[in-house]
C-alpha cells in the first residue's frame, strides 16, 4: 500500500475486515448455492452432462445479475469492497471467475472493442482440447472466426500434424449462444464495434492432454502445450527433484516414464538424463524400441546415441 495515506491504508483494512460476512452469505446465498447443486452430480470422466447443464445455463443469463446483485449491493454500501473473483487481464481484455467447482469453470469477460481495432491483429488461434459454452451477452457487431482440425489422438505427432482450416464465420448477436469442441474447433472474435461481454463455461471433464496453437495464414501447426494438469503438475515436481540433485529418487523418474501421458513420458526422461544419464541409460534404451509412442521412439533413438557418446568418451587429462 505504498504512496497510500493513513486513512485510506486504514480504511481498505478496515472493510477487507468487514468483507467476510458479505462473502460467506454471498456464497450461501440462492444464487451460488444454485450454481453448486446444478453441477454436484456430474461425473469426473465425462463431460456430457456438465456440457448439457452449461448449455441450459447459458441459454438464460439471468442467473448471473442473481449471482452477482449481493456483491453489486456491498460495493455500493463501500467502495473499497473487494469481491472474492478471481480476475485476468491483459491489453485486450478483463474477465473475472464467476464460479469455480470441479466440474466446471464459469467465467464473465470484456473484451475492448478499441483494443481490437488498435493492437495487431492475432497470428494464430488455439485449440484448448476443452468443451466449452459461450453466451455473447453483448455481441458488439462482432464475427465470430471458426477453424477446424483433426483431434490430437494418442499418436499425435507434431511433426506430421496436418493444418488446420478456417471454416464460414458468424455475426454474433446479443445473447447468442455457441458451444465449442475444443479437441477439433477454434473459435476468434473479430471486427467488433463495441465491447464484446461473454459469459464462458468450460467443462473440465474431458479435456485433452495437449493444447495447440495454429497459424491463421495457413493452417499450420506452431506448438503443442501441455493442458493436462495432473501431467503438468508431474513435470513440475521432476523439474524441482533434479534441480535439487535428488538421484535417489530414481524411482519417481522410472514411474513417470511408463506414465499413460505419452507428453509426460518423455519430460520425465529429460530431466532425469539431466540429473543422473547413467542410470537413466536403460530406460531410455527401452523407450527406444517399445515406447508406445513412434515420435518417443525416434527421440529416444537419437538421444541414446548422444548419451552413450558421452558417456563412453574418456576423461580429459
Amino acid at each position: 500500500m505504498n504512496g497510500i495515506d493513513a486513512a485510506t491504508r486504514s480504511a481498505i483494512l478496515a472493510a477487507r475486515a468487514a468483507a467476510g460476512d458479505a462473502v460467506r452469505a454471498w456464497r450461501g446465498g440462492a444464487a451460488y448455492c444454485a450454481l453448486e447443486a446444478a453441477f454436484a452430480d456430474c461425473p469426473a470422466d465425462d463431460p456430457a452432462l456438465a456440457m448439457d447443464r452449461a448449455k441450459a445455463l447459458l441459454d438464460d443469463g439471468g442467473w448471473a445479475e442473481a449471482l452477482l446483485a449481493p456483491l453489486v449491493a456491498a460495493l455500493a454500501v463501500d467502495p473499497l469492497f473487494e469481491p472474492p473473483l478471481r480476475v485476468n487481464r491483459d491489453a485486450m481484455r478483463i474477465g473475472a471467475v464467476l464460479f469455480d467447482c470441479p466440474a466446471v469453470s464459469i467465467a464473465a469477460c470484456r473484451t475492448s472493442a478499441e483494443a481490437m481495432r488498435r493492437l495487431p491483429a492475432p497470428t494464430s488461434i488455439s485449440f484448448s482440447g476443452r468443451l466449452a459454452v459461450t453466451r455473447y451477452v453483448r455481441a458488439g457487431g462482432a464475427l465470430l472466426r471458426r477453424w477446424h482440425a483433426d483431434p490430437a489422438g494418442p499418436e499425435f505427432r507434431a511433426d506430421t500434424a496436418p493444418p488446420c482450416h478456417e471454416a464460414g464465420a458468424l455475426r454474433l448477436f446479443d445473447g447468442a449462444v455457441h458451444a465449442i469442441d475444443g479437441h477439433r474447433e477454434a473459435q476468434l472474435v473479430a471486427g467488433a464495434m463495441q465491447d464484446v461481454v461473454t459469459l464462458v463455461a468450460t467443462i473440465r471433464a474431458g479435456a485433452a492432454p495437449l493444447m495447440r496453437e495454429h497459424a491463421i495464414a495457413d493452417g499450420r501447426l506452431l506448438r503443442v502445450a501441455s493442458g493436462d494438469e495432473r501431467a503438468s503438475r508431474s513435470e513440475m515436481l521432476l523439474a524441482f527433484l533434479r534441480l535439487a540433485g535428488r538421484a535417489d529418487a530414481h524411482e519417481r523418474f522410472e514411474d513417470a516414464t511408463h506414465d499413460p501421458a505419452f507428453h509426460l513420458r518423455w519430460a520425465a526422461m529429460r530431466e532425469w538424463l539431466a540429473l543422473d544419464a547413467r542410470a537413466a541409460l536403460p530406460r531410455l534404451a527401452a523407450m527406444a524400441t517399445r515406447d508406445p509412442h513412434a515420435e518417443i521412439r525416434s527421440a529416444a533413438t537419437r538421444m541414446l546415441t548422444v548419451v552413450r557418446a558421452r558417456l563412453e568418451a574418456p576423461c580429459p587429462g
